[in-house]
C-alpha cells in the first residue's frame, strides 16, 4: 500500500502525522510523496478556524476527483467533531477523530499489531517535534481545541526521556509541543515513589540533563506559565534551551481577555513575565498568537492591544481574525464586529507585527548566532537561531552540518 499524507494545523498536529506515518511503515506501506501513487491519503484535519476546514473540505474533494483517486481517511481534530459532512465528502473511506495510530491503521483496511509508541525520527529536518501532553482543562470561549481533544493529559518523563533520546539520533533541535503544555504534569500525582517532577520545568530539567547534546526549544507557552525553573534554563542555558518564548496574547484588554475565559492572566502579568525573561536575554525571540474582532471588542479594546504590542520587545506576530467555532461560546458574548473592522484590526495588528520583526531582524545583523539547519531550497539552506530568526545561506557555503554557527544577514 502507497499512502499520501497531508497535514493541517499545529505543531501537535504535525507530530500525530509523523507517529502515524511511522505506524504505516512498521506494518509495511510505503509513504509517498506523489499523490498520484498513492492508494490511500491520510489527512490530519485542524478545528481552530473556519477558513483551515474549509481548506481541509476542498483538498479532500480534490483528492476524490484524481485519476485514479485514492482512498481518503481524514483524521484529528476537525474529525473528532464531525457530524457527518467530512465523512460524506467523495473518496472517503473513514474519519477517525483523534489520533490513535492503532485506529487510523484500522481504518485503513490495516491490521494493527504493535504500534511502537515513541517517535523514532521525525520528517526530513534536523528538527523535531516532541508532544509532551495532549488536550487542555481551560475552556476558553472562542476555541474548539478543547471539544476536540479532551481534558489535559501528560506523558511520563521517563517516556519522553526515551523519545528524546531516539530523536536525538537524527536531530540537532527538538521541540516540545502540546495542546497546553505549561500545564504538563498537572494531571499526574506529584511524589509517585520514582523520583518523577510533575511541572513542565521538572520536565526540561530532565530532558536537558539526559540529552545535552541537542537544542530544545518550548513550542507555544502561556507567558505567566514560565516559571524560575524553565526561565532560569533560558537565561542560563541558552544553548541547551533556546532563547524563545511563543506566548499567546489575544488580546492586550482585560475586559476582553475574561469575556475569553482566559482568567489565568491579565495584560499587567504578561507584560510584568515578558519583560523580566527580555530584561536577561542578550537575544530574545518573542512571539504571539493575537486574536482579532473578537464578539463586542471595542475601538477601545483594539487600542489597548495595539499599545501593549507596541510596549513589548515582540519580534513576530501571528494575527487570527476572529472566526465563529460550532460550539464555543463565544458566538453568544456580544455583538460581532463588523467583517471591514475585523479585517482592518487584523492588518493593523499584522503591520505592527512586522515592524518590530523587521526592527529585530536589523539589530541581530552581524552578530553571531546558534543556527540549527531546518530545510533547504532553491539552492539555499535555512538556518534558525536560537532567538527564531532565519538566515537563508547559499548551498555552497553549508558544510553539512546540522548546528553551528552563522552570522546573521
Amino acid at each position: 500500500m502507497n499512502v499520501y499524507f497531508h497535514t493541517f494545523g499545529c505543531k501537535a498536529n504535525q507530530y500525530d502525522t509523523a507517529l502515524v506515518r511511522q505506524a504505516f511503515s512498521d506494518h509495511g506501506a510505503s509513504v509517498v510523496d506523489d499523490l498520484a501513487a498513492a492508494d490511500l491519503a491520510v489527512v490530519n484535519s485542524c478545528t481552530v478556524t473556519h477558513e483551515s476546514e474549509a481548506k481541509l473540505r476542498r483538498l479532500v474533494r480534490r483528492l476524490g476527483r484524481g485519476r485514479p483517486a485514492p482512498r481518503t481517511v481524514v483524521m484529528g481534530c476537525a474529525a473528532a467533531r464531525d457530524d457527518g459532512a467530512i465523512a460524506a465528502l467523495p473518496g472517503v473511506r473513514a474519519v477517525v477523530g483523534g489520533a490513535d495510530p492503532a485506529r487510523v491503521l484500522a481504518a485503513a483496511g490495516l491490521k494493527p499489531t504493535r504500534v511502537d509508541p515513541v517517535l523514532r525520527r521525525f520528517t526530513a529536518n534536523a528538527r523535531g517535534w516532541l508532544k509532551i501532553q495532549d488536550g487542555c482543562d481551560e475552556h476558553c470561549t472562542f476555541c474548539a481545541t478543547t471539544l476536540a481533544r479532551g481534558a489535559n493529559r501528560s506523558r511520563g518523563i521517563p517516556e519522553l526521556v526515551a523519545e528524546a533520546r531516539a530523536l536525538a539520533e537524527h536531530h540537532a533541535e527538538i521541540v516540545l509541543t502540546g495542546v497546553h503544555i505549561g500545564t504538563y504534569g498537572k494531571d499526574r500525582e506529584r511524589g509517585n515513589g520514582k523520583g518523577e517532577g510533575c511541572s513542565l520545568g521538572d520536565l526540561v530539567e530532565a530532558l536537558v540533563s539526559a540529552v545535552p547534546v541537542v537544542r530544545f526549544r518550548l513550542s507555544s507557552i502561556e507567558a505567566t506559565e514560565v516559571d524560575d525553573t524553565i526561565a532560569g534554563l533560558l537565561i542560563e542555558a541558552p544553548r541547551n534551551l533556546a532563547a524563545h518564548l511563543h506566548a499567546p496574547l489575544q488580546s492586550g484588554s482585560n475586559r476582553v481577555l475574561k469575556r475569553m475565559g482566559r482568567h489565568w492572566y491579565t495584560a499587567e502579568s504578561y507584560r510584568a513575565r515578558l519583560d523580566w525573561i527580555a530584561a536577561r536575554l542578550p537575544a530574545f525571540g518573542l512571539g504571539a498568537d493575537i486574536l482579532a474582532g473578537f464578539p463586542g471588542e471595542t475601538d477601545d479594546d483594539h487600542g489597548a492591544t495595539m499599545a501593549l504590542v507596541a510596549a513589548l520587545p515582540f519580534t513576530y506576530l501571528h494575527v487570527f481574525p476572529y472566526s465563529e467555532r460550532p460550539g464555543a461560546a463565544a458566538a453568544r458574548l456580544g455583538a460581532p464586529v463588523p467583517p471591514r473592522v475585523l479585517h482592518q484590526r487584523a492588518l493593523e495588528l499584522r503591520e505592527l507585527g512586522d515592524t518590530k520583526a523587521r526592527r529585530h531582524h536589523a539589530g541581530r545583523v552581524g552578530q553571531r548566532a546558534d543556527g540549527v539547519v531546518s530545510g533547504h531550497a532553491a539552492g539555499k539552506v535555512e538556518v534558525l537561531t536560537q532567538d527564531y530568526v532565519s538566515v537563508y545561506l547559499p548551498t555552497q557555503e553549508w558544510d553539512g552540518s546540522a548546528r553551528f554557527e552563522v552570522t546573521i544577514r
